[in-house]
C-alpha cells in the first residue's frame, strides 16, 4: 500500500499567517521578500506551496537584486514556475524599476547632484556591467531625455563623443549630466573615468553643449565629479 502524504497548502494555513491576508491587514512593508513574491506567484506546485516556491526562487538567485537580472528562461527552468509565472515576476520587477525613476508626468528639474542621482540610482545600482548614460537638459535644467550611450563589459564602458552628442543635438539639449555605474559597488573614479570625462568635456565645449556633471553610481552611493572638483 502506498504511503499517504499530507501536503499543506496556503489555504490550509491560519488566516493570520497567509501572505495576502497579512498584506491587507498590516500593509506591504510588513511582509518579507518571500511573502511578497508568493503573492505574485499566486499558486505553488505539486511539490510545495507558493511560499515554498518563492523561497526556492530567491535562494536560486541569492535574493531580489540578482533576480532582477534573471531571464525568463532561467526562471522558467525552476520546477513549478513555467513561462507564465516567470513573466509575472519580470513584469512586477520592471514596474518597480519604472516607479523608482518616474517623474510623475512632470519634467524633473536638476539643481543638485542629488536631484540627478534620484533619477538613476535605483535603475543603475543593480546593473551587472557598466552602462554609460546621459540626462539631456533644456535651458531651464529640466530633463528632456534619457539616453543609453553604451553598455560595456563587467568593468569598462567605452564612450565616444559622437554617440554622446548625436541625440543631444537632435533634441536641442542645452546641457548634459553623465552617469555610469560601477558593478563593484564602489563609486570611486578610475583613471579611465577621469580621462573619458576630460575628453567629453572638450567635445562639449566645441559643440556648445555643456556637461554639468559626471556621476558614478555605486551600491546606494555615488561620486559627483563636480562636487569633487574633478571638472
Amino acid at each position: 500500500m502506498d504511503e499517504v502524504q499530507y501536503h499543506l497548502t496556503i489555504k490550509d494555513m491560519p488566516a493570520g499567517l497567509r501572505p495576502r491576508e497579512r498584506l491587507i491587514r498590516e500593509g506591504a512593508p510588513a511582509l518579507t521578500d518571500v511573502e511578497l513574491l508568493a503573492i505574485l506567484l499566486r499558486t505553488g506546485s505539486a511539490a510545495g506551496t507558493a511560499l515554498e516556491l518563492a523561497t526556492v526562487v530567491l535562494t536560486r538567485f541569492n535574493g531580489l537584486r540578482a533576480l532582477i537580472h534573471a531571464s525568463i528562461e532561467e526562471l522558467s527552468d525552476i520546477k513549478g514556475m513555467g513561462p507564465a509565472k516567470a513573466a509575472q515576476v519580470k513584469a512586477a520587477l520592471e514596474l518597480g524599476k519604472r516607479v523608482a525613476t518616474d517623474s510623475f508626468g512632470e519634467r524633473a528639474v536638476i539643481k543638485t547632484p542629488e536631484d540627478a542621482v534620484r533619477l538613476v540610482m535605483e535603475e543603475m545600482r543593480n546593473l551587472d556591467r557598466e552602462h554609460f548614460r546621459a540626462l539631456l537638459l533644456n535651458v531651464k535644467n529640466q530633463v528632456i531625455g534619457r539616453e543609453i550611450i553604451s553598455i560595456g563589459t563587467l568593468n569598462s564602458s567605452a564612450v565616444h563623443p559622437r554617440e554622446l552628442f548625436r541625440n543631444a543635438i537632435k533634441r536641442s539639449a542645452a546641457a548634459l549630466i553623465l552617469a555610469h555605474n560601477h558593478p563593484s559597488g564602489d563609486p570611486a573614479p578610475s583613471r579611465e573615468d577621469i580621462e573619458v570625462t576630460r575628453r567629453l568635456l572638450e567635445a562639449g565645449h566645441i559643440i556648445g553643449i555643456e556637461i554639468l556633471d559626471h556621476l558614478i553610481i555605486g551600491d546606494n552611493k555615488f561620486t559627483s565629479f563636480k562636487a569633487k572638483g574633478l571638472m
